[in-house]
């Protein structure tokens, strides 16, 4: 199926649930006030490139008919491979979903898969997914934190950071990896350790 824009899917999922709850579609005024739209025109326009796309249908001339097609992706988005060896390059869009409505997780958490064994001494081994939240203060990340860093030129990595003054090392939790000393500006934090699953199947 054809991908959703950010505020096509914000729409769609807010609509999911909406429906779910409800057992109808909520009116124009109700969908403009979840999405913050002194307008009707964002939202008609929206849901006619959900109808467009797929997602949703309604019955024409008549109001709360609206119906979700597709089900609704519940989970973590995995946003691909996160080294813990070298560095490689990361992805930004989703390439699955797992999901874990059982656990208890901060918003916004996403995923990596992990490549690589740069991190066995921390338990963390190659094939694992691992559970990120964003940073929104990198200059507030404790040294000792397990993080997703970005290093300018080379590619994103999972290691330990640790700041002093102007300068970070990313230390691996293997000795055959050294570690990646570099000036705090070549270092773009990404994520915080929140948890790591494993699957033996």
């Amino acid at each position: 199926m054809e991908r959703l824009t950010e505020a096509q899917r914000e729409l769609y999922e807010w609509l999911g649930e909406y429906i779910r709850v409800h057992q109808h579609s909520p009116s124009i005024r109700q969908m403009m006030q979840a999405m913050n739209l002194k307008s009707p025109a964002p939202i008609q326009s929206r849901l006619e490139h959900l109808r467009t796309k797929g997602y949703i249908e309604w019955n024409e001339g008549k109001a709360r008919t609206i119906r979700v097609l597709q089900a609704i992706k519940q989970g973590v988005p995995v946003l691909g491979t996160i080294a813990a060896g070298g560095l490689i390059e990361p992805f930004t869009e989703a390439v699955e979903n797992v999901d874990l409505t059982s656990l208890s997780l901060p918003p916004q958490t996403y995923a990596l898969r992990v490549a690589g064994d740069s991190m066995i001494e921390d338990s963390i081994v190659d094939g694992d997914l691992v559970f990120l939240r964003p940073v929104p203060e990198p200059d507030q990340v404790r040294n000792g934190t397990i993080v997703a860093a970005r290093v300018d030129g080379h590619g994103t990595t999972l290691k330990r950071f640790y700041r002093l003054g102007d300068r970070i090392t990313l230390k691996p939790a293997n000795p055959k990896y050294n570690p990646i000393e570099v000036n705090a500006i070549q270092v773009q934090v990404q994520g915080s350790l929140v948890a790591i699953w494993r699957n033996y199947n």
